[in-house]
């Protein structure tokens, strides 16, 4: 039989529709929240994937999806941003993660304390970091914390510096690590650390044996940069454009991980700071130098947590083995602060 009649015809057209113009009636809206929709939702939103979703929640992604579409069609707004190869959160999803996430967290917080109670030490830790750290120290880090808390579970999203303090303020993280280009009232720097901006390179570069070491000089080789998505660009782009130099071997790259590997094998001389190549620099498979430009800013490096917030247990013991690891890293080009 065919299915191209008119029931066929509306069934399409209100799926095209939605989500639909406005929201359902207050009372109605209770009803959706108070379904499985919005924790699926909330785990898309912190996997920004589907399937991730499916994955964290033990459910088939299409499930997922289904109820998105459902949440969506009853808020009268389209909550992701999709596309092949990512989802975005659209402003109406920060806002709607944002507020579920306040409404989740004291119910972490009483589980948590529940769990104590019956003498297990239980809860999930939220950590945002740049990339360099997390190819850096926080592996070890992390590894010594799991050795003395294996019942606590570590959440861990690599992203940018800003997303770092955007994730503190919304409480989508408890912990942070990141360069720090703009104070913000919402995110308190525990412990910072200043290092220098300089480059990484093979043992056998020419550029070590350079006197001292200018941007200026790097350019007679093939160098590599970060893009501008990466903090330290925006640190380093007013050096690049005064030099006023052709960049024939400018190499840009979205990944500190990119750049190391190009100062291995590639024989570039990569423009960071050390954080990101501290292993290969201990095992000398590395060597780090300091830029010597003149007014070349150090690069501020915290460990972050929200501003007036209260941690909960699993939190508040990542935090403290934190601080004291980090006080105790070596930090190659670091600049004592006074």
């Amino acid at each position: 039989m065919s299915k191209s009649g008119p029931r066929a015809h509306t069934t399409a057209s209100n799926a095209e529709s939605r989500p639909r113009n406005h929201a359902m009636s207050r009372a109605n809206l209770a009803r959706i929240f108070y379904q499985p929709s919005v924790i699926y939702f909330n785990a898309a939103a912190e996997c920004l994937s589907i399937r991730g979703a499916g994955r964290r929640l033990n459910i088939a992604s299409s499930a997922v999806t289904r109820q998105i579409a459902q949440l969506e069609d009853a808020l009268g707004l389209e909550l992701f941003e999709r596309d092949r190869r990512e989802l975005k959160l659209t402003p109406a999803g920060q806002v709607l993660h944002r507020h579920i996430r306040r409404l989740s967290i004291p119910l972490e917080v009483a589980v948590s304390e529940l769990d104590m109670l019956r003498g297990l030490k239980t809860g999930t830790v939220h950590v945002a970091t740049v990339e360099s750290v997390g190819i850096s120290f926080l592996p070890q880090l992390i590894t010594d914390f799991r050795q003395v808390y294996p019942s606590l579970q570590v959440d861990v999203s690599v992203v940018s510096s800003a997303e770092v303090i955007a994730r503190l303020a919304d409480e989508r993280a408890d912990v942070g690590f990141g360069f720090i280009a703009k104070p913000s009232e919402h995110v308190e720097v525990a412990a910072r650390r200043d290092v220098r901006i300089g480059v990484v390179m093979s043992p056998n570069h020419p550029l070590l044996k350079a006197p001292t070491l200018t941007l200026a000089d790097c350019i007679a080789f093939p160098v590599a940069v970060a893009k501008p998505e990466i903090s330290i660009r925006d640190v380093i782009e007013p050096f690049l454009q005064s030099s006023a130099l052709n960049l024939p071997s400018l190499v840009e790259v979205d990944s500190i991980r990119m750049l190391v590997e190009l100062a291995l094998i590639g024989g570039h001389a990569s423009i960071m700071t050390p954080i990101g190549a501290q292993n290969e620099i201990r095992s000398g498979a590395l060597r780090f130098r300091a830029l010597e430009d003149p007014d070349l800013p150090t690069n501020r490096f915290g460990l972050m947590v929200r501003a007036r917030s209260t941690q909960q247990f699993a939190a508040a013991v990542f935090y403290d083995h934190a601080m004291q690891h980090f006080s105790s890293v070596e930090l190659p080009g670091e600049v004592q602060l006074k």
